[in-house]
């Protein structure tokens, strides 16, 4: 009996230890105030923002941020100013009390998703990365991009609404993904592709009917390039129709 009586003594104790700590701890955090602005994200992303760019963004979103109390702070505002980037896809703001000796201090953590770049645009009017979706990433010093690149002489909007998809279709075709490093888009709307593999260039004509046109230049590689014939051409034409038309050195 005394051994129960002792058990649930103990039980109680407990509990109400716990009950004062969590009153406690809240109560501190009520007055918990920002003492730090770390930020975070996957090493493997393909481009990074440089993180002191980040913090002056954060900052910049509320001059009064490190001082301020924690559950004064608005994240919303904050990730809804990162997210202005346009090379940040998401990002998260968390608020975070780190025991510092004796007492807690309060740290803002900006947790941040990079877009994915798919194309890197050169033009005669500009120079960016294009993600999956058409947004437009811009180039900068902090990173560099191994993706297809474009050029030539075409719009923003030709290069979201004709290429992206033209290029989207060779990077999720195991074979083109690997064979194609170019586009070029000629001053009459004809495209050249650059290879990878051999010393010729295709002439593709329009992208109107890629995906037939590359069926038919991957019939040629496989019955005529494969046969060590790499080098024994210079163009290969795709313009005319149901036609492939190889020019030899």
């Amino acid at each position: 009996m005394f051994r129960k009586l002792l058990k649930i003594a103990g039980s109680l104790a407990l509990i109400l230890f716990i009950v004062v700590t969590l009153a406690f701890t809240t109560h501190e955090s009520r007055n918990v105030v920002c003492r730090d602005i770390e930020v975070d994200f996957d090493s493997n992303d393909i481009i990074k923002v440089d993180k002191d760019e980040l913090i002056r963004i954060v900052k910049n979103s509320d001059k009064s941020l490190l001082g301020k109390k924690l559950n004064k702070i608005n994240a919303e505002k904050i990730e809804a100013a990162v997210e202005k980037h346009p090379a940040i896809f998401n990002a998260e703001v968390y608020k975070v009390m780190v025991k510092d000796s004796t007492l807690y201090k309060g740290v803002l953590t900006v947790r941040v998703k990079h877009r994915v770049p798919v194309v890197r645009v050169m033009s005669d009017n500009g120079s960016y990365y294009l993600d999956e979706l058409g947004n437009k990433i811009p180039i900068s010093q902090n990173y560099t991009a191994n993706v297809l690149v474009t050029t030539g002489f075409f719009t923003e909007k030709y290069a979201k609404s004709e290429l992206l998809p033209f290029v989207l279709y060779l990077k999720n075709n195991e074979f083109w993904n690997a064979q194609i490093e170019q586009v070029y888009v000629a001053k009459d709307g004809d495209v050249l592709l650059i290879p990878l593999v051999g010393e010729h260039i295709i002439e593709f004509g329009t992208l109107n009917n890629y995906r037939e046109k590359l069926q038919k230049m991957k019939a040629f590689y496989e019955q005529v390039l494969a046969k060590n014939n790499w080098n024994k051409y210079t163009r290969i034409s795709l313009k005319y129709k149901n036609q492939v038309v190889a020019k030899k050195r």
